[in-house]
């Protein structure tokens, strides 16, 4: 969620703002599996998912 309401959008800015929207999103999930679902069925735009796979990666390298 660090990337919600830059001045600038990005898509990566995009896909926070629309999932902390989103009430159905699950925020507190930790699978991927779940997330990544919930996008290929209600995809805000084309490039989420691999917005989505690429913030995923980013996650699991530095935690």
């Amino acid at each position: 969620m660090r990337y919600r309401g830059l001045k600038q959008p990005t898509d990566e800015s995009r896909l926070a703002d629309w999932m902390f929207e989103d009430h159905d999103f699950p925020k507190h999930s930790a699978s991927y599996d779940e997330i990544s679902r919930y996008l290929e069925w209600n995809v805000p735009f084309v490039e989420a998912v691999q917005v989505f796979d690429k913030l995923w990666d980013d996650y699991l390298v530095n935690s």
